[in-house]
């Protein structure tokens, strides 16, 4: 059996597939470097990028200056908790603009579409003022529910119910069902795609966001992973042994992520139309 050369192009994409891959690559290796410095060797002038003592002594005392199992733990019930009231109020949004009529429906789709054009961080101030009224700040829904305003999520999903055919439901309503039955039944599995790239996208959202966090507690036990680093930071000046464990520490949720569903992310994309938008 003969192995078929390589075209001219295939090499050229190869190569330019291995030149985009080292650097996007360079950065974590960087850090992982880094991290396995002392905090002295990793402030050297000029910088070198292999240790030449290798210890831990970034990852060891980052343990224990900072709560960062607690941080953790904390990052991790906010990221979920966001990610599956976002999939429900998205989908159940989406579905509703997608099939139903109702007086007002252009209007109210406007408005949902307006929150596209509206930074998060104009809204900070306002939702503060919300929150500390309804007594919730340095609490968990503090933190979890002003993410859950997902105008983007319901714009995809409602995008992607437009493209279901109508038969499918109207034979599920001819043989007796609801429209809760075929919505659970018939457009939420046909929806998988769509659905784990909209809470792939949100809990890796919500992981990384250090902005409302920051706002809304100063309880260290109730800090997420970026704020609870930063703090540390603060609190004891810049290392940058340990910052850079820190940020590895805060991006591992998101690697294991990416590694394990990027089939879904991919899948998701394509069917969501993200790619041609």
């Amino acid at each position: 059996m003969t192995t078929k050369a390589w075209t001219p192009s295939q090499i050229l994409l190869t190569l330019l597939g291995t030149a985009v891959s080292i650097v996007f690559l360079a950065p974590f290796a960087w850090g992982l470097f880094t991290s396995l410095k002392s905090e002295t060797e990793a402030v050297e002038v000029p910088a070198h990028w292999l240790p030449e003592d290798w210890t831990g002594q970034a990852w060891k005392a980052l343990f224990e200056s900072g709560n960062i199992t607690n941080w953790f733990v904390n990052s991790l019930v906010v990221s979920v908790c966001v990610t599956s009231v976002v999939l429900l109020v998205s989908a159940l949004a989406g579905y509703g603009f997608a099939r139903t009529e109702f007086r007002g429906k252009g209007v109210l789709m406007g408005l949902v579409m307006a929150g596209l054009m509206i930074s998060p961080a104009v809204l900070g101030v306002p939702l503060f003022t919300t929150v500390q009224q309804m007594g919730m700040v340095d609490t968990y829904w503090g933190m979890i529910l002003p993410q859950c305003a997902p105008a983007a999520m319901v714009y995809i999903l409602y995008k992607f119910f437009q493209g279901i055919p109508r038969e499918l439901e109207e034979a599920a309503f001819i043989d007796g069902a609801g429209r809760w039955r075929v919505f659970f039944t018939i457009v939420l599995p046909l929806s998988r795609p769509s659905l784990a790239a909209v809470g792939i996208f949100t809990f890796i959202a919500s992981w990384n966001n250090f902005l409302w966090p920051y706002m809304v507690t100063n309880n260290p036990d109730l800090m997420t992973m970026p704020n609870g680093i930063a703090t540390v930071m603060n609190s004891y000046g810049i290392q940058w042994a340990q910052l850079m464990a820190g940020g590895l520490m805060a991006g591992l949720p998101l690697i294991i992520v990416f590694v394990f569903f990027q089939r879904q992310i991919v899948a998701g994309v394509a069917h969501t139309g993200l790619a041609g938008q």
